[in-house]
């Protein structure tokens, strides 16, 4: 069975260091909290807002060592009122784990995309069993 596991995160400057480091930071506490592995994957779609152009997301899953899985990166719809600075990340994970059992993570002014979510990050964070 396929699943997608979702996370996003903000990040404070358009700069080649702040995008990479957001991202490794995502995809780690991603691929820590669900025990994925590159061979279970399928594909990851990252995107970014429009402001945030001096360097691809997805570079960071190529410098974690995922040179295997298939990446692709796009431009985040420029809606009025969106969430500015945003990294989003959705991960193709073949798995045998339950919708219920998925962990997504939002990080950052992310969390208010999904405020249910984020509370869940923020107990693991604090060491209390999710």
């Amino acid at each position: 069975m396929m699943r997608g596991v979702r996370g996003a995160t903000t990040v404070a400057s358009n700069s080649n260091e702040a995008i990479l480091a957001a991202t490794r930071e995502l995809l780690g506490i991603m691929i820590e909290r669900n025990g994925i592995v590159e061979d279970d994957v399928a594909s990851v779609l990252f995107s970014a807002t429009p402001e945030l152009d001096d360097t691809f997301p997805a570079k960071a899953a190529r410098m974690m060592g995922w040179t295997r899985t298939a990446l692709m990166g796009f431009q985040e719809a420029d809606v009025q009122h969106g969430l500015p600075m945003c990294i989003r990340v959705l991960i193709h994970w073949n798995t045998d784990k339950s919708l219920d059992e998925i962990r997504h993570v939002f990080l950052r002014d992310a969390a208010q995309l999904r405020p249910d979510l984020a509370d869940d990050y923020k107990a693991h964070e604090a060491g209390e069993s999710s």
